[in-house]
């Protein structure tokens, strides 16, 4: 931990089989992290292509099974986001000849498989979103609809939902639609933010620009790397020693109020969880 400090990453993925996995969260751990939100990878990574809702449960226990391996490794602890990739949708219709609706149900099987999970308490919140590049108007109707699936689940469940979409300092238009849903809107995470955002909480990425914006805005955030754990692409994106550091840098710069909101008082208020509580001090 940095000064008794719980430092949280938001958003990042463990590959539990084809690269660094634990190696990655004890790197997290020796610079000063001590709690993560996994998500799982997307599904076709694990080597699940699905064709039914229930498919998806390969993808969901790989992912539960290596959180937990990941919380031994940690002096506060690990919680698993589970859900289905918004990009999924163009592998199956562009690449298994779905059609747009075929689609949109089979991922929304997934998400109700997804919040199964959560149900029980071996998940914390879900995962969906839609398209962060341009696709056709029925594909990206077809992914709304996904998309506000997770929020029904989200209200009736009193969970959080990350998203993932496209670059946008202004989603309030996705945001009312979960309060339709019964979802309050500060419980849809934008993942990938940047450090100003309407509607959805940020998740910002851990880069000092935009983190120097949402420290000096005083606004509810958090922080991620993304890293994705790939063994074909090493470099992309963050790495896990990255909000640590990032923690460090912004206590050096006189933000610890800032540091306090996205690693105490937001995850509290998202996911109604307790990063001080749940921290293990000598």
């Amino acid at each position: 931990m940095i000064d008794d400090r719980p430092v949280m990453d938001d958003h990042l993925h463990l590959d539990p089989d084809a690269h660094r996995g634990i190696d990655a969260v004890r790197d997290f751990a020796r610079v000063g992290g001590t709690h993560l939100l996994v998500v799982n990878k997307p599904s076709w990574h694990l080597g699940v292509e699905a064709e039914t809702g229930s498919d998806f449960r390969t993808v969901f226990e790989r992912t539960i099974e290596i959180v937990d391996e990941a919380a031994n490794e940690l002096e506060g602890n690990a919680w698993p986001v589970l859900g289905v990739h918004p990009g999924l949708i163009t592998r199956l219709v562009d690449d298994r000849g779905f059609d747009p609706e075929e689609a949109r149900d089979l991922m929304q099987a997934g998400i109700d498989v997804a919040a199964e999970y959560v149900d029980s308490g071996e998940a914390l919140a879900l995962k969906s979103g839609r398209p962060h590049y341009e696709v056709d108007d029925d594909v990206w109707a077809a992914s709304n609809a996904v998309m506000r699936r997770a929020f029904e689940h989200g209200a009736d469940l009193d969970c959080a939902v990350q998203l993932h979409a496209e670059a946008s300092e202004d989603m309030t238009a996705v945001a009312d639609w979960a309060t339709d849903a019964g979802l309050p809107s500060h419980r849809v995470v934008k993942h990938y933010a940047s450090g100003r955002l309407e509607g959805p909480t940020p998740s910002v990425m851990a880069d000092k620009d935009r983190l120097q914006t949402a420290a000096e805005r005083g606004e509810p955030f958090l922080m991620e790397t993304d890293y994705i754990d790939d063994p074909d692409r090493p470099g992309a994106v963050l790495g896990p020693k990255t909000v640590p550091r990032r923690v460090r840098w912004l206590l050096e710069n006189g933000f610890e109020e800032a540091v306090r909101i996205a690693h105490v008082e937001t995850p509290k208020r998202v996911y109604g969880i307790d990063t001080e509580a749940t921290l293990e001090r000598d």
